[in-house]
């Protein structure tokens, strides 16, 4: 018999790892029977009353956490005499603490998104790297953003925090002002008021304070994609990032730092995208300038079939149904 399968989701706001799961769970319905559990999240939810029948009966259930909270809660029901199933997803690539750790430890089988995570955990998982919802994530040449006067866009996604290395990005543009037509624009919840400070600095010094866009954060965010040239992924550090596979599959020309998530599995240098070194501005600078110039070849076509072919959403619904179908009830 096939397990009924939970993802919970208990969590105040929409994050990455939100749209992480959405992507995948349509998919996931076509083979099993799906629900969430929990707020701000897309898909068939599931009470908590209809969730703990379903836990406290002989029905075979697999329940896949994402967030310590979640697997305290469903630990807490094992203690009380649930029997289900427990996956958990380690989404972040910084070492653990104990009491993740702890937790991890705890679940049946543990999910890492990275070969880095994969073998530097200290827990015996598995890897199953995010997927892309190649149908959402395509590219449109009809689509028109309103609130940006430039034709053509660099574009970087994300909450605006030093980690996920803006600052790299801004100082990155001075030869931006001799490309009138050109605007970076950065999509995101602004975390550090000090931080988002700094950037309008550099942004003024630089004067191209009219070819930079400050967008909110958005659910909208397939048009951004779709209307962009370039994709800038800067990130310091990254459990998986999702965002720059999202932005190969809608044919943007992606540059990344390299050995950051799955920057250096995702693009070959050249061919798929662009790597630099992390922090490494001036290089980041060639690049971009290179890019618009003409000196180096746009790569988004090639970067939409290495996401098709190997980081599809339906390429993760696989194997996660594979991984819940393993478990003996």
């Amino acid at each position: 018999m096939k397990p009924v399968v939970v993802h919970t989701h208990i969590h105040k706001r929409k994050t990455g790892v939100t749209r992480s799961i959405e992507n995948v769970l349509p998919l996931l319905s076509q083979n099993l029977k799906t629900f969430v559990f929990g707020s701000n999240i897309d898909g068939e939810h599931i009470s908590q009353k209809k969730l703990k029948k379903f836990l406290f009966s002989d029905a075979p259930i697999v329940v896949h956490a994402h967030r310590n909270n979640e697997l305290m809660l469903m630990l807490w029901y094992r203690f009380l005499g649930a029997k289900f199933g427990l996956v958990a997803t380690r989404h972040s690539a910084t070492t653990p603490s104990g009491l993740t750790k702890f937790l991890l430890k705890k679940a049946d089988k543990v999910v890492s998104l990275t070969e880095s995570v994969h073998h530097n955990l200290g827990i015996e998982n598995i890897c199953i790297p995010h997927g892309v919802n190649t149908d959402d994530f395509k590219p449109d040449s009809t689509i028109k953003l309103s609130n940006i006067r430039q034709s053509n866009i660099i574009l970087n996604t994300g909450r605006i925090r030093k980690p996920k290395g803006q600052l790299t990005l801004v100082k990155s543009l001075g030869f931006l002002k001799n490309h009138s037509d050109w605007a970076l624009v950065m999509v995101g919840k602004i975390d550090d008021q000090n931080f988002y400070y700094e950037l309008q600095s550099i942004i003024k010094n630089f004067g191209i304070e009219h070819q930079v866009y400050f967008i909110p954060e958005t659910r909208e965010i397939v048009p951004y994609y779709q209307v962009a040239s370039i994709f800038v992924a800067p990130s310091h550090s990254e459990g998986f990032a999702l965002v720059t596979a999202e932005a190969m599959s809608c044919e943007c020309t992606t540059v990344a730092s390299e050995n950051v998530g799955v920057h250096s599995q995702l693009i070959q240098n050249g061919k798929t995208g662009y790597l630099f070194e992390v922090g490494n501005h001036q290089r980041l600078e060639k690049i971009l300038d290179g890019i618009i110039s003409g000196d180096l070849k746009e790569t988004g076509s090639a970067a939409r079939a290495e996401i098709t072919e190997y980081w599809s959403a339906k390429l993760e619904a696989q194997r996660l149904s594979e991984l819940y179908e393993s478990f003996q009830f």
